[in-house]
C-alpha cells in the first residue's frame, strides 16, 4: 500500500496530525514546531488526494483509515498520540475504531460524530453550495478568500487565516470534490463509547462546523474525556489561536495517563 506523504520534525514520542477538508501538512506548521521543541516528533500527513499523497478510489473513510493506519505502522514507533481537525478528526475516529492498539492518545478538535441528518438531500445541496464558486468558473483560492472567513471567529490571528487560505488555494478541486461527498458519509457515533483512549475535545467558541454543544455532547459519550473551548474561536482553531491551542496540547499530551481517567 501506497505510504501518504508527510512531513516530520523532531524526536521523542509521535504526534501524528490530520488535517481539515481545506487543509494539508501546512495546515499543522505552527504546531510541528512547537512540538518539535519540546521534544516530540512531529509529523503532519497530507491526506490522500493532497500535496504530494496519491489519491485513493474510491474515497471513502475506510480507505483514509487504511492509509493513515499504514503510515502509523511505517513509521515504526508502535503508537502515536492522533491529532485530528475536522474531516481529520473523522478519519481519527475511524482509525481509533478499527486498530485502537496503534493510538494512546486521541485530540479531536472542530469535528462531530456524524456528518448532517439522515433524510432529505441535504448532502446534494451542501456539496453543490460548497462548490458553486468552482461551478460559475472560480479556482480554489477565490473559493478559499470565501469560504476561510467565513469559517473563523472574531479572534482570529490574521496570519493564521492566511495561512488556511493558501491550504485551501492548494487543494486539486476535484480531490476537494470527492472529499465533500466522503464527508457527508460520516457516522461513527455508535463507536463513541468503544473509545477507551485518553481524549481530548477541543472546540471553537464561535466554530458553526462543529459547534461547541455538539463536541460537548461528544465528550460526554467517551469515558473520561477531556473537553476544552477556545473563546473568541472558530473552526480553524489551530491556526487562528496557535499558542493557546498549543498550550492546550501540550499539558493534555504531558499529563501521565493515569490522571487521564
Amino acid at each position: 500500500m501506497t505510504i501518504p506523504a508527510f512531513t516530520t520534525l523532531g524526536a521523542g514520542p509521535t504526534v501524528l496530525m490530520l488535517h481539515g477538508i481545506g487543509g494539508g501538512h501546512l495546515a499543522f506548521a505552527p504546531q510541528v514546531e512547537t512540538l518539535a521543541g519540546c521534544g516530540y516528533r512531529a509529523v503532519a500527513w497530507d491526506m490522500p488526494g493532497y500535496g504530494r499523497s496519491a489519491p485513493i478510489e474510491p474515497y471513502t473513510f475506510k480507505g483514509l483509515a487504511e492509509r493513515c493506519i499504514a503510515l502509523i505502522e511505517a513509521l515504526r514507533c508502535g503508537s502515536v498520540a492522533l491529532v485530528g481537525h475536522s474531516m481529520g478528526g473523522m478519519v481519527a475516529q475511524e482509525v481509533v475504531a478499527r486498530r485502537p492498539e496503534l493510538v494512546n492518545r486521541l485530540v479531536l478538535c472542530g469535528t462531530s460524530p456524524a456528518f448532517g441528518r439522515p433524510e432529505g438531500d441535504w448532502q446534494r445541496e451542501f456539496i453543490a453550495s460548497r462548490t458553486a464558486p468552482l461551478a460559475a468558473g472560480q479556482g480554489m483560492a477565490e473559493l478559499a478568500a470565501t469560504l476561510v472567513p467565513r469559517m473563523v471567529g472574531p479572534g482570529a490571528l490574521p496570519e493564521g487565516v492566511r495561512l488556511a487560505q493558501h491550504c485551501m488555494a492548494q487543494v486539486p478541486p476535484s480531490v476537494y470534490r470527492r472529499a465533500l461527498e466522503c464527508l457527508v458519509t460520516f457516522d461513527r457515533r455508535a463507536s463513541l463509547a468503544g473509545i477507551h483512549v485518553p481524549t481530548l475535545l477541543v472546540a471553537g467558541e464561535h466554530d458553526r462546523a462543529a459547534p461547541p454543544a455538539v463536541m460537548k455532547k461528544m465528550s460526554g459519550a467517551i469515558a473520561g474525556s477531556t473537553y476544552h473551548e477556545l473563546s473568541g474561536i472558530g473552526h480553524l482553531q489551530n491556526l487562528e489561536a496557535p499558542d493557546e491551542f498549543d498550550t492546550v496540547l501540550l499539558r493534555f499530551l504531558s499529563l501521565p495517563r493515569q490522571l487521564l481517567h
